[in-house]
């Protein structure tokens, strides 16, 4: 005879706790009286709280939850801007009831738990001073929000009301306005109408341009509505896939199938809702970072792996000189399309189409004198990695979206 253990859901039941340190993901660590691990949102470091948990039974290893009330408040904490922020609402934005200079110190916070994790190092081992800076132009005061998104992927709920996604839900949060939304998409309008029969939206406000694009997605069978947006925008429509396998394709259906952004001097084309930095500044910025890391000398060879739409490449390629020379590869069809269309000037860069962990050892090199990577939030990979470190380069820089 063998008995099966039963769990208990706990969702919805609440614990007294004093929450403790920030942790990856945009939540805290709190534990119950009884030495329950919590992650709690909505919460910061020192305050006690009711939290009431939103997933997890009795046999979870943790359990989630939510601030829904604050006993005792952090200096720290401020009315979060935003009416669709908090407990249970758009799952959007991590931190808008801290401070911005809070919100910062939260993310140093979290990158030095990271290194040491993770790599066994302090910040003085990477020469870091353990803040982390603003982007030009995001200082703003308390209860103020850059308006800082260029790219906003918006859902649609079974009354055509466009929206963002709650907190690991697929449950629609219906908005009128996303205060961190960029003017150029804000200005589009696109919660302010219906969009009967489709299921998402992705709005494009280049900042290298006059350029605006959305992307729709139809609901199974959908038929696309007109679109009469506030101001000129391009129209693209995302494709029935055709059984599990299918791959997402895109077809325009009226003005430009791409946006173009400036960054490092060069104009890029990005097509049919390719990915770009999302934030204005960030592709400058990256730039000037991985280049400072790598320091690129003449007539060095260089790797950009997981290269979109050709930016590394492109930066490297201007700084290698007519003697180096430089290999991208990227698994999009349109983003090496893009990227052959936004190198041709430079005769010594190569952009190669397929995953980089096929790829790659495809190529024969058996040595490169630097490498840069920018992989989708999985990571790179470690069959990938290794062939990195086979190829020996004298640096690495490695550009991680999470």
């Amino acid at each position: 005879m063998s008995s099966e253990s039963t769990t208990e859901s706990l969702v919805g039941q609440e614990y007294e706790v004093e929450v403790g340190p920030v942790a990856h993901g945009g939540h805290c660590v709190a534990r119950t009286a009884e030495g329950r691990v919590l992650f709690v949102r909505h919460a910061l470091p020192g305050e006690r709280v009711i939290a009431r948990v939103t997933e997890g039974d009795s046999g979870s290893r943790f359990l989630r939850a939510d601030a829904v009330t604050v006993l005792d408040a952090s200096k720290d904490r401020v009315e979060a801007p935003c009416p669709f922020a908090g407990p249970g609402r758009c799952g959007g934005c991590d931190w808008q009831h801290a401070k911005p200079g809070a919100q910062r110190r939260l993310k140093a916070d979290v990158l030095t738990e990271q290194l040491s994790r993770l790599a066994g190092l302090t910040p003085e081992d990477v020469n870091w001073d353990g803040t982390v800076e603003p982007a030009p132009g995001d200082k703003l005061p308390a209860g103020e929000v850059p308006a800082w998104r260029t790219r906003v992927q918006y859902a649609v709920d079974e009354d055509g009301r466009a929206g963002l996604r709650r907190h690991r839900s697929h449950e629609v949060e219906p908005i009128d306005r996303c205060l961190i939304a960029a003017e150029g998409v804000s200005e589009l309008g696109i919660e302010k109408r219906q969009w009967p029969q489709i299921a998402g939206i992705e709005a494009v406000a280049a900042t290298g341009s006059g350029d605006r694009q959305v992307v729709l997605t139809p609901r199974p069978g959908g038929r696309l509505p007109i679109v009469e947006l506030d101001r000129p925008v391009s129209v693209l429509r995302v494709a029935e896939g055709k059984g599990r396998n299918a791959t997402r394709t895109i077809h325009r259906v009226h003005g430009r199938p791409f946006v173009r952004e400036r960054a490092d001097g060069r104009t890029w084309r990005i097509g049919a809702g390719g990915f770009w930095q999302v934030h204005p500044r960030a592709a400058e910025l990256l730039v000037d970072a991985v280049m400072r890391g790598l320091t690129p000398r003449k007539g060095e060879t260089a790797l950009d792996l997981y290269c979109g739409v050709g930016l590394f490449a492109g930066a490297l390629a201007d700084r290698l000189g007519e003697r180096g020379a430089v290999l991208g590869i990227e698994s999009s069809k349109q983003a090496v399309e893009d990227a052959r269309h936004n190198l041709a000037d430079f005769d010594r860069v190569r952009i190669e189409h397929g995953k980089v962990d096929q790829v790659l050892p495809r190529t024969g090199i058996t040595e490169a004198d630097i490498v840069v990577l920018d992989p989708p939030r999985a990571g790179a990979g470690r069959d990938t990695v290794r062939t990195i470190a086979s190829l020996t380069p004298r640096r690495v820089a490695y550009v991680a979206c999470d």
